[in-house]
């Protein structure tokens, strides 16, 4: 209803501006306006349109030649000025700013083909930053664009700049969407147009790289290997590939030790995140929540076999000593320097089912047979909590 709004207000800015301006010869016979602004006009007739290549080129390009209704015979042709095309470029910046925002990323594609001018504005990347957040903002993060960036850097060490930018928008395109809708236009002496270029590390080229299959970025994962019962409630990092023909995601984690890297294929989207801590699996994470952990509160910790695998992060609670009683008004475990872990999944008395550590020097603590346990972050958001939840496992664990 908001778009609605803001675009018959642009358009009846765009009828104000043409009244201040002299009307060409054929604005009388423009008798078909009425009927393509009607108010039965919505945003979604307007989509449609633009999204429809044949109307969009109808729109873009009416020749000056063309008349709209037969002129009389009597008209006075020698007090005729010459009259202009009438192109949706003639729209104000605010109308066609909305009407672009408001397309999907298969329509602005289809925009692209039509002419050099409506390229140039489709590419542009604030019209593909909401798209870009919309999609993927919950599964990429910082070291997704350094990968990005890197390989942009290795494409054009390869190709050089300008066939590297040209090659690489063509091939997302034509792998995602239909080859005529990117074939380069011929002007009437047969030699194809000068294309703008466009740089190869837009938002568009990662957005479409992405959603193509074609680019790996790094994520992690909830319940890795199907939800293997030795990864319940954890979330490690792996290489991640989109799979567009099932909206799902392709997983490789690293090797651990001497094991093989592992692969797993059909990843639904809420097993996926972006990393919280941008760093290293192997690196340990710095904690500077010690001092504000309570009883109750939701942690995430790092834990790994040996000094060989990478971590993992793993859900816990933060618990009572045992030497309070639980009482919220008598607790007073927040001031000792022991710290408290529970893993509520294992069942009481097994090995992983509790932890504690040091608040003042807590490092990575543990041993060969019981793992390393390493940073711990607090988790403060509803959402990441509510997640966790979700995983629960339908038994306890041993």
């Amino acid at each position: 209803m908001l778009l609605y709004f803001i675009t018959c207000i642009s358009f009846f800015l765009f009828l104000k501006s043409l009244l201040l301006k002299p009307l060409p010869s054929w604005a009388t016979e423009m008798r078909l306006l009425p009927l393509l602004f009607s108010q039965e006009l919505s945003v979604r007739t307007i989509s449609k349109l633009f999204r429809n290549r044949f109307w969009l080129g109808f729109v873009c390009q009416i020749p000056a030649g063309m008349s709209l209704v037969r002129k009389s015979l009597t008209s006075r042709v020698e007090n005729v000025e010459e009259s202009h095309d009438m192109s949706v470029l003639d729209l104000p910046e605010l109308a066609l700013d909305c009407i672009l925002e408001g397309l999907p990323p298969s329509a602005l594609c289809q925009m692209i083909a039509v002419c050099r001018s409506l390229r140039e504005r489709c590419v542009s990347d604030h019209l593909w930053e909401r798209h870009m957040k919309q999609k993927w903002g919950r599964v990429i993060g910082p070291a997704a664009y350094r990968e990005w960036k890197w390989h942009v850097a290795s494409k054009r060490s390869v190709g050089g700049p300008k066939h590297g930018r040209q090659r690489g928008l063509m091939r997302f395109l034509s792998i995602r969407w239909p080859l005529q809708w990117t074939r380069p236009k011929v002007d009437a002496n047969n030699s194809p147009k000068k294309r703008s270029s466009l740089p190869v590390d837009s938002i568009m080229n990662w957005y479409l790289a992405i959603d193509s299959g074609n680019f790996c970025f790094p994520a992690q994962v909830y319940n890795r290997e199907n939800g293997h019962v030795g990864f319940m409630l954890s979330c490690y990092d792996a290489e991640i590939s989109y799979d567009p023909r099932t909206d799902t995601f392709q997983a490789r984690y690293p090797p651990h030790g001497r094991r093989a890297d592992a692969r797993e294929c059909g990843i639904p989207w809420e097993r996926l995140r972006a990393p919280p801590i941008d760093a290293s699996p192997h690196d340990l994470h710095i904690s500077e929540c010690l001092n504000d952990l309570y009883p109750g509160d939701h942690i995430e910790i790092q834990w790994r076999r040996n000094k060989e695998f990478p971590y993992g992060w793993w859900y816990g609670v933060v618990g009572h000593l045992e030497s309070c009683n639980g009482s919220e008004n008598y607790c007073r475990c927040h001031n000792s320097d022991t710290v408290v872990l529970e893993f509520n999944h294992y069942t009481p008395g097994s090995r992983w089912r509790q932890t504690t550590v040091s608040r003042k020097d807590h490092r990575e603590e543990g041993n060969e047979a019981d793992g390393f346990y390493g940073g711990i972050r607090k988790i403060k958001c509803e959402a990441e909590i509510a997640i966790w939840k979700r995983l629960w496992p339908s038994e306890v664990l041993d």
